[in-house]
């Protein structure tokens, strides 16, 4: 076997790391037995998208060269993923430094045909079988590759890859929602004026402001709705209306903020150590750590919480008789029936439990494996809790467009832009106008699966898109806000002139 030696590290039986000198038919022996007593991860398992994910951003790590992973391994690994043989991993037991060892313990255990996994053919089974089932055989290690296939930031980044484009999807798509809503509240568009916008040029601020402008454009797009208050005397509308572009805008930013740490960090090689085998060495370093994408998804989850949080106080103005001058809770026959309210208290509920998520996990930190692992990220927290601010968003703005369509139901027969009403169109093929009180949560469960698939943006976009690519003129309709100076001018010019004294 030769005569070449390698430095490896060791767990003792007080838990201490001791590092061992060991001949290179030894070290091939030593991480198939710490990779049997790493999986010790708790909670819920992955469901096999999330845990196919993360097989195949430690398969991209690997392919990089620098894990010390023989070619013959990795394509073994390649093939288990093809045929989507999925081991389970619990969810819990990260704390995202050295590392997500716990889960990727138990990805690596399926591998070499230990402990469970899943498969579309089998369902889950002993790895074992269901490797056997679909004629592969469970990875035998060489020396080295055990560590390779465990230490990373790979459960941290699968699922913030999700959470970006969950945040990215549900994002774009409350624009369309609150300008519904403001549609149905009959306010203004001259917040969204692109001269207010260009003096303070924030990207995220000026595509919402657009957004708005073009589904909202009764010049472009006739709104028999906006056209029957478009003389009003109302001054301005609520913050909720008229600041979309800025509340709208820097969630925009943070999810390209975060989408760029993650798309760095998911091509990244994170390993401990690293293997340079142009320079014939392996480095002890600290790529494993999951400060980057810890802090991103921190930050990711307070982005998309503040969606939430705006659209919860839209609906209350929907829903309020006072501040919208439609029947109290959007229903004909109150006392009668409760309409909106109860659906208004889930969208507060959700985000009043959000506040207490987006408390960041990565500024807590508690030292383990007896203070060499002495600060570490918390990324893993991070990335679940993001998720479930993201999924409380998507369930709030569901809960917005059902009460701006039905708001819409007393505005009839007027109707509102083309590029809303396709939006009111696609609502009302899957759930149907309250005429009394019914069971409302598989309507809310039906609005927000059209927002998780996009069905609001499909409808949508293609009117933004034509709108921006024919370079309208932008209308600028008479409103009591917006005051000329030429007019002014105009009517101090035709007073009579006083007599000099």
């Amino acid at each position: 076997m030769g005569q070449l030696a390698y430095n490896l590290v060791v767990k003792t039986q007080a838990g201490l790391f001791l590092p061992l000198h060991l001949p290179r038919i030894c070290s091939s022996f030593i991480f198939p037995v710490e990779e049997r007593f790493l999986p010790q991860g708790v909670g819920k398992p992955f469901s096999p998208e999330r845990c196919r994910m993360l097989l195949a951003l430690r398969i991209n790590v690997l392919a990089k060269g620098y894990s010390g992973i023989s070619l013959e391994t990795l394509k073994q690994v390649i093939e288990i993923f093809n045929a989507s043989c999925l081991p389970y991993v619990p969810e819990k037991g990260t704390v995202g430094a050295s590392g997500d060892l716990a889960p990727l313990s138990h990805l690596a255990l399926g591998l070499i045909g230990e402990g469970k996994m899943w498969s579309p053919k089998s369902g889950w089974a002993e790895a074992k079988y269901v490797l056997q089932a679909h004629g592969l055989k469970p990875v035998v290690l060489k020396p080295k590759e055990g560590l390779a296939l465990i230490n990373g930031t790979q459960m941290i980044t699968s699922l913030g890859c999700e959470a970006v484009e969950r945040a990215s999807a549900i994002a774009r798509q409350a624009d369309i929602v609150a300008a519904l809503t403001l549609e149905v509240l009959k306010g203004t568009t001259k917040a969204f004026d692109t001269d207010i916008h260009a003096v303070r040029p924030h990207r995220g601020q000026i595509e919402v402001a657009f957004r708005f402008r073009s589904l909202l454009d009764s010049d472009h797009h006739p709104s028999e709705i906006a056209e029957s208050h478009r003389f009003c005397d109302r001054v301005q509308d609520a913050y909720t209306l008229r600041c979309c572009p800025q509340v709208h805008g820097v969630v925009n930013d943070t999810i390209a903020f975060v989408k760029g740490i993650i798309t760095t960090e998911l091509n990244s090689a994170t390993d401990n150590p690293m293997v340079f085998a142009s320079r014939g060495e392996t480095i002890s370093g600290g790529n494993f750590h999951g400060e980057y994408p810890a802090k991103a998804l921190d930050y990711l989850a307070i982005g998309i919480h503040e969606l939430a949080a705006i659209s919860e106080r839209r609906i209350e103005r929907l829903c309020n008789p006072s501040l919208s001058e439609l029947p109290a809770f959007l229903v004909a026959e109150g006392g009668l029936n409760s309409g909106f309210m109860i659906a208004h208290c889930t969208a507060a509920a959700l985000v009043s439990e959000s506040k207490a998520l987006c408390h960041p996990s990565s500024v807590d930190s508690l030292s383990t494996s007896a203070a060499t692992e002495d600060h570490v990220s918390m990324g893993g927290w991070a990335a679940r809790k993001a998720l479930r601010v993201i999924e409380h968003a998507e369930h709030v703005l569901a809960i917005e467009l059902l009460a701006a369509c039905q708001g819409i139901e007393f505005l009839r027969p007027l109707k509102t832009t083309t590029p809303l009403e396709k939006v009111y169109d696609l609502v009302r093929s899957v759930v149907r106008p309250w005429i009394k009180d019914r069971f409302m949560a598989p309507d809310i469960e039906a609005a927000h699966r059209l927002l998780l698939e996009q069905k609001v943006w499909d409808v949508a976009s293609p009117y933004i898109e034509k709108y921006r690519m024919e370079h309208i003129p932008e209308s600028r309709p008479q409103s009591p806000t917006a005051f000329s100076l030429l007019s002014l001018h105009q009517k101090s010019s035709k007073l009579p002139e006083t007599e000099e004294l």
